[in-house]
């Protein structure tokens, strides 16, 4: 089954009548790879966690797979996020756990709470996360301690706990931006094939918009809270750049 995700007239407001998301409507299915551009304070990352119910929107829908996950609350809304996988931009991984422990709190939401307390996963998850060591590249890795790692390990790590979740879409946000350029090529590699190979939408909230192009199937630009561009990257010109960010000079 294809899974999707669908944001309808999406508004956020922090300050009553001060929206800092205008009614954002799109939808991904799966395999396809999108980016969000724009510039920064423009709601990028107040729609990812909107999307993930991190930050509950004000008004419109989040619909994934058929169930609108705006609406749901306590219970109902934690067995809604496991099917939310979530790269974020600081890796936001558990310093003094090992790097297998780390990709294993991807089935926290799995699990009974004793069995995470002492560690005792099911042989099932033990045997998915050294298969997906495997495909991140840190199969010799498994037992430091992941404050041991350089950021772009880090990442990879992160990057695996999220599809440890069995997600139905994967959300990334600002995930190469502490990265030097070789090692952010490598990211967008993995969670681009990651997408592709499991059949998961992946939405990234990037600002690198060279990679955003070489990367994704499809480039959502923000500007002051709403889209004004949604389509091909191969037919984002310095036109509509110039509408999301604002000024020419900044090309040159």
């Amino acid at each position: 089954m294809t899974t999707s995700l669908s944001v309808e007239n999406l508004i956020k407001e922090y300050t009553a009548g001060q929206p800092v998301l205008k009614g954002i409507d799109f939808s991904v299915e799966g395999q396809q790879t999108v980016a969000i551009i724009g510039p920064s304070g423009t709601g990028k990352s107040t729609l990812i966690r909107c999307i993930n119910m991190l930050i509950p929107p004000t008004g419109g829908k989040v619909v994934l797979s058929g169930l609108e996950i705006s609406g749901l609350r306590g219970q109902q809304l934690r067995e809604a996020r496991r099917k939310i996988g979530m790269v974020f931009q600081e890796f936001n991984l558990v310093e003094r756990l090992s790097v297998m422990e780390n990709v294993l709190c991807g089935r926290l939401g799995y699990v009974p709470v004793w069995r995470a307390w002492l560690r005792k996963f099911p042989a099932v998850d033990i045997e998915q996360a050294f298969d997906l060591l495997e495909i991140i590249g840190l199969s010799d890795f498994s037992q430091q301690r992941a404050d041991s790692l350089s950021g772009g390990q880090r990442q990879r790590v992160g990057i695996a706990r999220a599809v440890m979740q069995n997600p139905e879409v994967l959300l990334a946000d600002e995930p190469t931006s502490s990265l030097d350029p070789k090692t952010s090529v490598e990211i967008m590699e993995l969670l681009v094939s990651v997408s592709k190979e499991r059949n998961i939408p992946l939405l990234i909230n990037i600002h690198d918009v060279a990679l955003a192009k070489r990367y994704t199937d499809r480039v959502i630009g923000m500007s002051k809270g709403g889209v004004v561009y949604d389509g091909s990257p191969d037919e984002l010109t310095n036109d509509h750049l110039k509408e999301i960010y604002g000024g020419e000079d900044w090309l040159q």
